[in-house]
């Protein structure tokens, strides 16, 4: 799963509408835009951690001399030390973060359900809206087929390919 900052204020709206609507939380109509704004805080957070974990990563990985194609290995051992969620634990880190947000926002008059229930509707919201990510790479391997995956001609040509592709589609930023 990747969060795209394109998304994060669509996906913080869907998320309090959806609990409101439910009747998970009650937020008063003045406070939603404050309550929305305090999710995308979450999500913008995230995004800042995995960037700055993946660079960590990739600084490692040029120190060591090691393959290129050990990036997410490495990245998932930097998270797992900094109590940080990626790759398939991103969605369960983001919805526990979205909840103690919501717990703990100012805005948000009440929280009624229990937290199953909110993880459960945060994270049908999430993949809702993150499934354009598996679209994406989908896409991405398709056009730099040719190359052999793993090699650094392969990381290159594929991190250009999604940038051209995310300008395309509005999700860049």
């Amino acid at each position: 799963m990747r969060l795209y900052p394109g998304k994060v204020s669509a996906i913080a709206k869907d998320m309090v509408d959806v609990l409101s609507a439910s009747g998970d939380i009650e937020v008063l109509p003045e406070m939603v835009s404050e309550v929305v704004l305090d999710i995308e805080s979450v999500l913008r957070e995230y995004i800042r951690a995995d960037r700055e974990v993946t660079d960590r990563a990739r600084d490692l990985i040029s120190r060591d001399g090691l393959e290129f194609n050990q990036v997410n290995k490495i990245k998932q051992k930097l998270a797992e030390e900094r109590g940080f969620g990626v790759g398939e634990r991103a969605a369960e880190y983001l919805t526990k973060q979205c909840i103690e947000a919501l717990f703990h926002s100012r805005h948000v008059e009440e929280v009624y359900a229990e937290d199953h229930t909110l993880r459960k509707s945060l994270r049908d919201v999430m993949n809702r809206h993150l499934h354009v990510d598996d679209d994406l790479d989908q896409e991405v391997r398709r056009r730099i087929k040719n190359l052999q995956e793993g090699t650094q001609n392969w990381e290159v040509e594929y991190h250009k390919v999604m940038a051209d592709l995310k300008r395309l589609k509005g999700l860049e930023g």
